[in-house]
Order: C-alpha cells, then structure tokens, then sequence
C-alpha cells in the first residue's frame, strides 16, 4: 500500500505515546548528563505538531515534512529543536510536490537530512548525540534499497539499527552540548537525544507494520 501523508496524524500520535510512555526513563537520562528539559521540550513540539495534524495529513510529503521541521525549528528550542527542525526541513528539498515515499525516495531525503543534521551541530557519529541514532539508520536505509529488502525484514533491521545505535552510547564519552563539559564521567551513559531518536523510529515502523497488516 502506498503511505500518504493521510496517515501522518496517526504517526503523530504513536509519537506521542510512545515519548510519554517512556518520560520518566529519557527525563532520568537527560538529568544524568545533559539540563534535564529534552522531553519537555519534545513533547511541547509534538503537541503543537498534534495540533496541525489535520492540515499536514492533507499536504504533499514535500510540504508536509518542510512544515514539520518548521514548527519543531520553532517550538521546541534549544539544540533538539535545531536539530529536528533541520532533518525535517532537509529531507522535504529532496522531494517534489509530486513525490511518493518508497524505500528509494525515504534512503534519499532520510540520507540529505541526516547530512544536514550534521552540518548543523557540527557533529558526526561517536560523539554522545542523536546522531549515533540517526546515521546508523541513514547506513540501515541504503544498504536495505540497494539489497531491495522485503517490508517484514526492512522494518525488524531499522528498528533493530535505531536500538543498537542507542546502546553504543552507553561507552562513549559526550563531545557536544552540555554533557560535553562533564567528560569522562559522561560513560555509563545513554544519551537522552539518542534515546529519543530511536523510540520515535521504532513508533513510526510499528504503525506502518500495523498499516501493512491490514
């Protein structure tokens, strides 16, 4: 089945869900090494994002992802806000008013998003951020378009990358933000941005095994 922005009030909500679900576990990382606001103010940008579900479900994906980044640019603040703000952005330039979301087409806006975020937070994999997240499952994407991987296995590995780049956190030692300042004792840690990554990617692939199912 062909996914639309139809469906993008649906991926809102498992968003939603699945941040508040795990609040208290991310607010806890966040306190560990970082201010201890990133949920707050990921949560603030969903709500607001909950808000023009409406209007995105009946936008192109170009429009609708150009939106997005531009309402998380502006409402949730601080570095996460840059950051998502600047992938959603990012990704929606390399899609026309006309474009369909396949395999091909996510690898490629997923791909220039990601290389964007980098740019923006001057950050690469390997320093404590979302990054070690998001450039693992840009990796998961290619490799996945260019072996022509099945829905079912597709799914399993990006959710399956999402996690272990989350974990590979744990030992590294922050070099950006806040928790940069705290050194080594930043190991032992998971980073709350990474965190936060990999549970809206893993949301967002259980709604569409869930759409695929039907």
């Amino acid at each position: 089945m062909e996914i639309t922005p139809h469906y993008l009030p649906d991926f809102i909500d498992a968003v939603i869900a699945t941040i508040r679900e795990n609040e208290e576990e991310v607010t806890a990382l966040d306190q560990a090494i970082g201010d201890g606001d990133h949920v707050i103010n990921l949560q603030r940008g969903l709500e607001n994002l909950k808000a023009q579900a409406p209007e995105l479900s009946q936008l192109s994906w170009e429009a609708a992802l150009k939106k997005i980044g531009i309402s998380l640019l502006g409402s949730m603040g601080g570095a996460s806000g840059s950051l998502f703000g600047t992938l959603f952005i990012s990704m929606s330039k390399k899609l026309t008013e006309e474009s369909t979301l396949n395999l091909e087409t996510t690898a490629q806006s997923f791909s220039f998003g990601v290389d964007e975020t980098k740019k923006r937070g001057k950050s690469d994999l390997g320093a404590k951020t979302m990054l070690d997240v998001l450039i693992p499952v840009e990796q998961a994407l290619q490799q996945a378009f260019e072996a022509q991987m099945t829905t079912d296995k597709l799914h399993e590995f990006i959710c399956d990358t999402a996690l272990a780049g989350v974990e590979s956190t744990r030992d590294m030692v922050a070099t950006k933000g806040r928790a940069a300042f705290m050194g080594e004792r930043t190991k032992g840690h998971l980073d709350a941005g990474a965190k936060t990554s990999q549970l809206i990617i893993c949301a967002i692939i259980k709604v569409l095994d869930n759409l695929n199912s039907e």
